[in-house]
């Protein structure tokens, strides 16, 4: 007896758990993406707002990320953005529309992230932001041709017949001078618009890919992006050398993408997750796309990354699911599905949503709510319930 209870008070000193049994892991979160423009346009009528709520409790959803900023338009009040689409739907008689979501969500314990489409404007040539920086702001392609002056803002033939734009539009360069400083006064606005969301969940946060992708500009193929003169005035400064490929201007591009990261970061309040969507692929993503998802983890200026990982191909999903959740920062990576390829094939979702699972991910998304919202079999098959 007095051997136990030495051996109690040992154990107490030295700090170790009067139990060997390990804690439970966290649950997996889950979400949905909710688009502002979609074929669903949620944000534009209470009665959605209420659908949405619903579904999301019921589904057993615990996180939304909700469509704020894209275009160079915003669904808050913003002086900076162009926010026709916010002052559109207010009322004389009742709260902004992203202030009533996010009070009924968190009345069902729902977390509420608004999702900020951060360099891309889309089609969108009349942004203020372009107004206000100048068309310096958009990328310049390894050839010195502004994306603006695409046709159609993809490539011009003959470089069509050989790449494709991986998706097509206007993208910002973040290494000329105010276009950070412009995406910050906008999530300010955000912010003291709507203090009481959970997280800032970035989008477009990366250069385009051509396709095929090339693997950096140290090689002499493909296209790659980023080559303004503010772009490269600024390798030269900071490099203390001519500009020329290779590596270090990948680096380069690559930190002032970063720079985007870190500084938003820096704008949200403490309580805020700030979370990104982001290419399956990390090494992709780091050579091809300046997104280095993976250093976003690992130094803290992401609290978890979304991999898009849309594919048809359940073996190749298996694959790449296993391999987002075993590599730097896994434990705070989620899956994201592409929901709106399988509508109408209900057994298919179920499958991707059980491959996703198997590979123990912090969490799973689902693209996106104007998918599944008028097709209960799909609802269901992601349903909380369902797993």
């Amino acid at each position: 007896m007095r051997f136990r209870v030495l051996l109690l008070a040992l154990c107490v000193l030295s700090g170790c758990a009067p139990s060997d049994r390990s804690a439970p892991p966290a649950p997996v979160r889950s979400a949905l993406w909710v688009l502002a423009e979609g074929s669903h346009r949620t944000l534009d009528e209470p009665a959605r707002i209420a659908g949405l709520i619903e579904a999301a409790s019921r589904l057993g959803v615990t996180d939304l990320f909700v469509q704020v900023y894209r275009r160079g338009r915003s669904w808050f009040p913003s002086p900076t953005a162009d926010d026709a689409p916010y002052r559109a739907l207010l009322t004389a008689d009742g709260p902004a529309p992203l202030t009533s979501l996010v009070a009924q969500a968190h009345a069902r314990d729902i977390r509420v992230h608004a999702w900020f489409n951060a360099l891309s404007l889309a089609d969108n040539r009349e942004a203020p932001l372009l107004e206000r920086v100048g068309r310096e702001a958009v990328l310049v392609d390894r050839a010195g041709r502004s994306l603006l002056d695409y046709p159609g803002l993809e490539l011009p033939i003959p470089d069509r017949l050989y790449t494709r734009m991986g998706t097509p539009g206007i993208w910002l360069d973040p290494a000329t001078p105010g276009v950070i400083e412009t995406l910050e006064a906008t999530v300010d606005e955000l912010v003291a618009a709507a203090p009481e969301l959970d997280g800032l969940h970035l989008d477009f946060i990366r250069h385009p890919i051509a396709l095929p992708i090339v693997p950096g500009s140290r090689f002499d193929v493909g296209l790659d992006f980023g080559y303004g003169e503010a772009a490269k005035a600024g390798f030269e400064r900071e490099s203390g050398r001519p500009f020329r490929r290779g590596d270090a201007w990948d680096r380069y591009r690559r930190e002032r993408v970063g720079d985007v990261v870190r500084r938003l970061r820096a704008r949200i309040p403490e309580h805020w997750e700030q979370s990104a969507a982001v290419l399956p692929w990390a090494d992709r993503a780091y050579l091809s796309a300046a997104q280095d998802w993976r250093g976003w983890l690992e130094e803290g200026s992401l609290d978890f990354a979304v991999a898009m990982a849309y594919m048809r191909d359940d073996r190749l999903l298996g694959y790449v699911s296993r391999g987002l959740a075993s590599g730097v920062g896994g434990e705070r990576v989620w899956l994201g599905l592409g929901t709106w390829l399988f509508l109408g094939a209900t057994e298919r979702i179920a499958e991707q949503t059980r491959l996703a699972l198997e590979a123990a991910p912090a969490g799973v998304a689902f693209f996106s709510w104007d998918a599944v919202a008028e097709h209960p079999d799909a609802q269901a098959a992601i349903a909380r319930d369902a797993w």
